[in-house]
């Protein structure tokens, strides 16, 4: 049988990597999608790394909210640890975007456009939480290419809506958004 990574890039394959050493240092017994969105959190140097601090992600902000949502089991070590249904939708996902992007190989940021797109695991929730959408992703994931022709009529729209969607979130929750500092230089 082939190799369902085959096509990842190194990158993609220690993101996976790292998403099983998150799931075992929160003590889980599977490899969620948050745990993929941590390990591209952690992943510094990469573009989807580079994608989520564009958008304001911080692996802080991830972590709490993720410990939020799931809590700390009580500390058992795992039998096995196995990916997902969700986590393997997501590498699906992620080949879908690669192709859409017309990329040989796919990368950390076609893992992170594929967290968002999956839509129903905790990184779809906690991305969504921190308006995060697929066009703000994929624009963001543009820019950083350098491949304007890739979104170029979505990219103004898809950062006009990230800031209308903040701005919405906070006028309902009664907290002023917070505003980019520009700097000059």
């Amino acid at each position: 049988m082939a190799d369902p990574y085959a096509r990842f890039n190194d990158d993609a394959r220690r993101a996976l990597t790292r998403a099983l050493r998150e799931a075992l240092r929160l003590d889980h017994g599977y490899v969620g999608t948050e745990h993929l969105l941590l390990a591209l959190l952690d992943y510094r140097a990469s573009p989807a790394a580079a994608a989520l601090r564009e958008l304001e992600v911080s692996p802080d902000r991830v972590t709490s909210a993720v410990r939020f949502i799931i809590g700390r089991p009580p500390n058992q070590p795992p039998i096995e640890i196995a990916h997902t249904p969700r986590t393997k939708k997501v590498s699906q996902l992620a080949v879908a975007e690669a192709r859409r992007m017309k990329h040989e190989s796919i990368g950390v940021e076609h893992l992170l456009l594929g967290l968002v797109r999956e839509r129903e695991g905790i990184a779809a929730d906690v991305l969504e939480s921190l308006c995060v959408t697929i066009d703000c992703a994929r624009a963001s994931v543009a820019r950083l290419h350098e491949q304007p022709r890739l979104l170029a009529a979505d990219a103004a729209q898809a950062g006009a809506s990230f800031r209308r969607t903040r701005r919405l979130r906070a006028t309902r929750s009664g907290k002023a958004p917070r505003r980019r500092r520009r700097h000059n230089g």
